[in-house]
């Protein structure tokens, strides 16, 4: 993870470090001694990130915990992203490695797991100080985007141990119903009802194409590259893992990836470097991924818009935090607008198709 990408901790996301470090040397070999060095990555807006660096030791680890105030039911289960990444780890090795769980909420008020940091670069929204990416490495580094994903996808559930992690079929019509309730939960005053979106979506929807391991945040800020030749190392964030169709997956994947004619908002809002020269286009993707996963894109523009308006639920339940005062975190103080804009796009790929 990027050193530029850490600060201090905010006073809202602050925990006891020492109660901390204590449970930790009763359960992580060789953490003896003085109590970590804490500091809090900015870089996401969902469970929160931090760095215990042990200079004593040479080690560094990794926390990750829930935010407060108001979650989905589901989401933020810190137990069951801990045991996802145990599983998955022998079938796909570029999951970290976890090293602890705590479910106890008497050592900083809520469950907490801690696992290794993965050494390398993450590329965010702006190239390093000093770092360049030619139009052949960028492309490179976007055609190992799509094929770790397949990796991925190709990994088989039972053998990982993961059979039980999902709900068997029908995972595109629960993804339509979900996301549009949880949509209708979190909306606040000042974004739109997308009911024209979600209406297409569930007049639309394709059966599942299959069923298979899928991460459910596949951006480039989440894949670890090694600093030399740009290859991946490690995949971060589990939170959201599960067993669904891939095409869903994808589409998740390229609601994020903008690229370089793209619209002034889109590209304001950009939060990894998919726009430089060289990069594969979402159409050059699309076709990479169906063609090594042995998938048709027929039914392309289904998934390319629920990827649009699960980004806008996404961002709508984090600005609803901040709405409601939950958070103080200034990052999120125009998210309804990106939620406005999202509602557009949706709109005008729905007339794309011919529909209304």
């Amino acid at each position: 993870m990027n050193d530029t990408n850490r600060r201090t901790v905010r006073s809202e996301d602050a925990f006891d470090v020492e109660r901390v470090h204590a449970w930790l040397t009763d359960r992580v070999d060789g953490l003896a001694g003085s109590p970590p060095e804490v500091t809090q990555f900015t870089g996401g807006a969902s469970n929160l990130t931090y760095l215990l660096r042990y200079p004593h030791l040479g080690r560094e680890l990794i926390l990750r915990r829930p935010p407060a105030g108001k979650k989905a039911s589901s989401a933020h289960d810190m137990g069951r992203e801990f045991r996802v990444q145990e599983a998955l780890k022998p079938q796909f090795p570029l999951v970290p490695t976890v090293r602890a769980l705590c479910e106890d909420p008497s050592v900083i008020g809520g469950q907490f797991y801690v696992m290794d940091k993965v050494p390398g670069l993450i590329l965010r929204g702006h190239l390093p100080r000093g770092m360049t990416l030619p139009p052949a490495r960028a492309r490179a580094l976007s055609e190992a985007f799509v094929d770790t994903l397949v990796d991925l996808h190709q990994v088989d559930p039972v053998a990982a141990g993961l059979a039980d992690l999902g709900k068997g079929s029908g995972y595109v019509r629960r993804q339509v119903e979900g996301w549009t309730g949880r949509y209708a939960q979190a909306r606040t005053w000042n974004t739109p009802s997308f009911r024209r979106v979600t209406t297409w979506l569930a007049d639309h929807q394709p059966e599942d194409v299959a069923t298979r391991v899928i991460h459910n945040d596949w951006r480039l800020d989440n894949l670890v590259l090694d600093e030399t030749d740009l290859h991946v190392t490690g995949v971060l964030d589990w939170e959201m893992a599960t067993l669904g169709d891939p095409l869903m997956d994808l589409g998740s994947a390229l609601a994020y990836w903008v690229q370089a004619d793209d619209s002034r908002m889109a590209l304001a809002t950009r939060r990894q470097p998919s726009h430089l020269p060289g990069m594969l286009t979402r159409a050059e993707i699309v076709e990479r991924y169906c063609d090594r996963m042995g998938l048709s894109a027929a039914n392309w523009p289904f998934y390319e818009i629920f990827g649009l308006f699960r980004l806008a639920v996404i961002a709508q339940q984090i600005y609803y935090r901040y709405h409601h005062g939950q958070t103080r975190n200034p990052a999120f103080r125009n998210l309804w607008i990106a939620v406005n804009y999202l509602d557009r796009r949706c709109r005008s790929a729905i007339r794309r198709t011919g529909g209304s």
